[in-house]
């Protein structure tokens, strides 16, 4: 499995990565990414950080390190998915952890990510890489169905974790960013 920031040429296996997941869990993206001229031009844009999961030319995951705006930009979201034919085999905690190296590339202090509060398998998955609970909307997104359900806003703080990590050498272990 190979990690890396996506290039022109993968348009269409981003695109066919997009259409593999399901229709349920589209609802929560904040972009359209089955419209190919949004997908197509963060290939081209210089704003935070995107990466993808490559096996065999087809992508298997796929992460965005975007920034806030104005008095947050020191913040930055955290957008995150697997191919539910790759869940379960460590693929998104691998993912999750290049995004907090984009992160301090960006010069980000914090990362954010949302996730429904029903998938315990992630809850868990981003604690256990350093992230807690800042908040939780209750009944703040609504499903395809209609349905509405919690949203849990999990944060790291990436500068205070890093510092920790170079005290402990632990960076020259894993790559200064």
């Amino acid at each position: 499995m190979e990690l890396r920031a996506p290039a022109a040429g993968d348009l269409d296996a981003l695109m066919d990565f997009f259409e593999r997941v399901p229709e349920s869990e589209r609802t929560f993206f904040k972009e359209p990414v089955l419209d190919r001229a949004t997908v197509e031009s963060w290939l081209s844009s210089d704003r935070g950080r995107r990466g993808i999961a490559v096996e065999d030319g087809q992508v298997a995951g796929y992460l965005a390190v975007v920034p806030l705006p104005g008095w947050s930009d020191h913040v930055g979201e955290l957008r995150l998915v697997v191919d539910p034919e790759h869940r379960g085999r460590g693929l998104g905690r691998e993912l999750a952890r290049w995004a907090l190296l984009r992160a301090l590339e960006c010069g980000l202090t914090k990362l954010l990510v949302e996730v429904v509060a029903d998938q315990e398998g992630a809850v868990a998955m981003f604690g256990a890489l350093g992230f807690h609970a800042e908040g939780l909307l209750r009944d703040h997104v609504r499903d395809r169905h209609g349905d509405l359900r919690d949203l849990v806003l999990l944060a790291h703080p990436v500068a205070d974790h890093w510092s920790a990590m170079e005290t402990a050498g632990i960076d020259d272990a894993i790559g200064s960013p």
